[in-house]
């Protein structure tokens, strides 16, 4: 079953559509210990990265998904979801991210228009479990405004994430990381149509979840 986390702004009805349209087993939770027991976790984000760090906090889910995702449960993280797998972002500097990975997620440069919306090409880099089925350059939905820069340093105790696709808005940028049972996403798969529905189904398949095919052709959206 995957567990989608409710912290009070995500966007979950489109989630949900997606996941029912997929026949996915799925529950929302706010609650830790549903969490704790999660067999995979997905955290769709919208809004404030300030905000959703803040909320998971006060909820006592923050804690429970750093340890979940260090004890191998599958993870996929839409929007704000990927981000927050990060030290912290500069939409709020005074609130840290997960720390799952080392890297700020930063805005974009003064002079571009935001947030960056709408359809836009991803550039799938090698071989990914997240991408398998589908077309290498495929157009995904994007609503952002601060995004995961391409060069992210390592160290030691904190690496950084394999990079799974790309982006361009004025320069490239990470579209989406998949690193062992990590994945995540800045696009919405949920909004994405086919290219989406099949990014989805193929996080529920990691998870040993049984899920539908999405179709092959049209442009059908879930939400």
């Amino acid at each position: 079953m995957i567990t989608v986390i409710d912290y009070g702004a995500g966007n979950l009805r489109s989630v949900e559509n997606a996941l029912s349209h997929l026949e996915a087993p799925y529950q929302i939770t706010s609650q830790p210990a549903d969490v704790a027991d999660a067999s995979a976790i997905l955290l769709p984000g919208v809004g404030h990265f300030g905000q959703m760090m803040r909320s998971l906090e006060v909820l006592g889910l923050a804690s429970v998904l750093r340890k979940a995702i260090s004890d191998g449960v599958p993870y996929l993280g839409i929007c704000l979801g990927m981000q927050a797998l990060f030290e912290g972002s500069e939409e709020a500097p005074s609130y840290a991210g997960l720390g799952i990975f080392c890297g700020t997620i930063l805005r974009f440069p003064a002079g571009m228009k935001v947030p960056h919306m709408g359809w836009n090409q991803v550039r799938v880099q090698g071989r990914t479990r997240l991408f398998a089925g589908g077309a290498p350059d495929s157009f995904c939905y994007f609503a952002h405004s601060y995004y995961l820069p391409v060069e992210m340093n390592q160290r030691a105790e904190l690496k950084a994430p394999r990079i799974a696709a790309l982006a361009d808005y004025g320069f490239p940028f990470v579209a989406a990381i998949e690193t062992g049972n990590v994945y995540g996403v800045q696009f919405h798969p949920e909004k994405s149509g086919d290219v989406g529905m099949q990014c989805l189904s193929n996080f529920i398949r990691a998870t040993g979840e049984s899920a539908r095919r999405p179709r092959a052709e049209g442009s059908e959206r879930a939400g």
